[in-house]
């Protein structure tokens, strides 16, 4: 009989489940992600499922961890001020992929060196122009990441740097060849930037973990949830952090598929912060051939082809004040719900709204708080920023008493992009409790919250709403509205059928008249041609309406609110690899390896060697993390083309993936 317990950290909620020889789920638990010390809600979430079930830890044989925190850090900006040494390229190839997006005014340095499609020296590399670049920035990052021209085709370039960096800082260093093999310098450039700006997050996030799970006993080995839906051990997910970004949604498809069986669905799983959809094919998830997107960055980590909105239960409510009709729209960035909020520190909470609601006139910071978080790297803020950080206390405070210029509000948008501080503010949550949809957290603050928003005026000078309830059904409306869009974007991009642009196919007048099953002169339907399963803590609250817009029940399967949790423990360990052989020359076959070119006469033994190579460092990373029953396959695209009637090698492909399933101790 083997115990695995799943752990999944989200934005919102930590959850937990104790599942049975991958059969039958034990016991369930949820508590409140504590951003300021994860282990707080991971230990409760754990102590609670120990307490139900009756197990001793001891008996526990494997742990296994989700998050949607790496996720949420990119859409919403956040994570670690990193530095990118750029070799061999031109300044202006920053501006290709969004590199320099995802720099986001983070230094560079753009140095000499770099090597040719072969993988011979392009340039001598500018270590001298590296020790300037390091003395000048070192003390201001918290990790590094090294990209360098055609560093698939021979990384001793990047290898030297990286031991460079870290001989002369000892920070945290990435390269980008060690996350993908494949072409394309810029965007393995912004690859490297976002891992190497997640080092910080992700390592603290295990380590609490792997800390908390100890303390109470449990002494099985730790693995995390790639963005592919397959496990990585804790210790590689600490070096290649990126590749759990998409983690939790990853597991929530894996967890989908596993508790209703279906073989191919929608899944949208709603959080605190985003809603994820994604596809199961044939069993299992849908993978994004071209890197996955989060956010505004495409990536070159292979995992689920997701869309992930900034839409959850805990989204910032907006105001559209201009215009005859006003209205709200959601996200993306999340915020804390004041309930909650209110849950936290109810006398300062209370007080403030108290006092905006005696007040002649609605201000855009009445409702809002703000908070410190403690622990978070505050290197290199700018003096503002800093300023304004050191007048904050360690408690909760209105925003109203915070902020005491406009330039200010640009400060505290910096240090909330940074996660050093916390904001609260009105959300779909508040309003679902206004509703009496939901009652865990402070009514009566959701509904003073509510009352503030609703009397802010729009175009016409009349106030948004008439009163808290009337605007808690407008919120809860756009968000039921912003769902079913993110459904049918994906439904359009992946339905091979249509050429037009998801997007505006959405909000076509035939779409939205078929979908309200219009009858005039012409009938119009519209209807998603598979399952939809909704996942998530409030997806019963929220997706019965979804279901009704789209003209088909959600399904929302026992044990929906864990599903990540539970994809956690369920998943396989797998690993991929991929490999090249070139031709630099008439009869020459060359292997790009990790350690340097090496050059064959025979084209059959270059890709035996390297196929053999590949599959033994796949074998031997997943037995490494735990793996038992491996099984590798292998595949070769061989490219080539006709010179005078004859078939000429180009280039030779080699993919390998190991599979197999985690031991669990009995």
């Amino acid at each position: 009989m083997g115990l695995a317990l799943g752990v999944d950290t989200g934005g919102t909620y930590t959850d937990v489940v104790l599942v049975r020889d991958e059969v039958e789920v034990v016991a369930s638990a949820k508590a409140l992600t504590t951003r300021q010390d994860l282990a707080i809600g991971i230990g409760s979430a754990v102590e609670a499922v120990l307490s139900q079930s009756g197990t001793k830890p001891a008996g526990i044989g494997l742990a296994s961890l989700s998050t949607t925190l790496a996720t949420n850090a990119l859409v919403e900006g956040q994570g670690g001020r990193v530095a990118l040494v750029y070799v061999g390229f031109d300044e202006s190839d920053l501006e290709r992929h969004g590199l320099a997006d995802a720099l986001a005014g983070d230094p560079v340095a753009c140095i000499g060196g770099g090597h040719t499609h072969s993988g011979t020296e392009a340039a001598a590399l500018d270590l001298e122009a590296l020790d300037t670049f390091l003395e000048t920035t070192a003390a201001d990052v918290s990790a590094f990441a090294v990209a360098s021209l055609f560093s698939t085709r021979n990384p001793s370039h990047e290898q030297l740097v990286a031991e460079r960096i870290r001989q002369r800082s000892q920070k945290p260093v990435t390269c980008s060849y060690q996350l993908s093999a494949k072409l394309n310098g810029p965007k393995r450039a912004v690859t490297a930037v976002l891992n190497a700006r997640l080092i910080g997050m992700i390592d603290a996030l295990i380590g609490r973990a792997e800390d908390t799970l100890r303390r109470l006993g449990v002494e099985a080995p730790m693995m995390v949830v790639r963005g592919d839906g397959a496990l990585m051990s804790g210790a590689e997910a600490r070096r290649r952090p990126i590749e759990t970004i998409l983690s939790g949604p990853a597991a929530s498809i894996v967890g989908a598929s596993w508790l209703t069986g279906a073989q191919d669905a929608i899944v949208s799983d709603i959080g605190g912060t985003t809603t994820d959809v994604a596809l199961i094919r044939d069993g299992k998830p849908a993978l994004d051939s071209q890197g996955a997107r989060v956010g505004q960055h495409r990536t070159m980590v292979e995992a689920v082809a997701m869309r992930t909105t900034g839409l959850g239960g805990d989204s910032q409510v907006h105001v559209k004040a201009s215009g005859l009709t006003g209205g709200v729209v959601l996200g993306p960035k999340r915020v804390v719900p004041v309930s909650l909020m209110a849950m936290d520190a109810p006398d300062t909470v209370h007080r403030a709204l108290d006092l905006a609601m005696s007040a002649p006139l609605v201000t855009e910071l009445d409702g809002r708080f703000v908070r410190r978080i403690k622990g978070v790297p505050t290197s290199g803020l700018a003096l503002r920023d800093q300023a304004l950080l050191d007048r904050l206390s360690e408690g909760v405070e209105p925003l109203s008493a915070v902020l005491k210029t406009r330039m200010e509000h640009g400060a505290l948008n910096r240090l909330w992009e940074r996660g050093v501080v916390q904001l609260a503010g009105v959300t779909p949550t508040d309003a679902s409790h206004v509703l009496g949809q939901q009652a865990s957290w402070d009514v009566a603050a959701a509904e003073k919250a509510l009352t503030l928003l609703a009397k802010r005026r729009i175009g016409t000078g009349e106030p948004l709403a008439k009163d808290a309830v009337h605007l808690a059904q407008m919120i809860v409306d756009q968000l039921t509205t912003q769902t079913v869009s993110a459904l049918l974007e994906t439904v359009f991009s992946e339905d091979p059928g249509f050429d037009t642009p998801a997007e505006n196919l959405v909000d076509h007048p035939l779409i939205q008249r078929a979908l309200a099953g219009h009858r005039g002169l012409i009938a119009l339907d519209a209807a998603i041609n598979v399952d939809v399963v909704g996942l998530g803590a409030s997806a019963a609250t929220y997706y019965p309406a979804v279901g009704d817009r789209l003209n088909l029940p959600v399904l929302l399967p026992e044990h929906a609110e864990v599903a990540n949790a539970i994809g956690a423990v369920v998943g396989r360990l797998s690993e991929r690899l991929q490999g090249h052989v070139t031709a630099p020359s008439e009869g020459l076959f060359r292997v790009h390896f990790e350690s340097g070119p090496q050059d064959f006469r025979s084209k059959e033994e270059a890709l035996s060697v390297l196929e053999q190579t590949l599959s033994e460092h796949a074998r031997q990373t997943i037995e490494r993390a735990g793996a038992v029953d491996v099984t590798v396959t292998t595949a070769r695209d061989i490219r080539s083309t006709q010179v005078e009637n004859r078939e000429v090698f180009v280039e030779a492909e080699i993919s390998v993936e190991a599979t197999g399933r985690p031991r669990i101790a009995a």
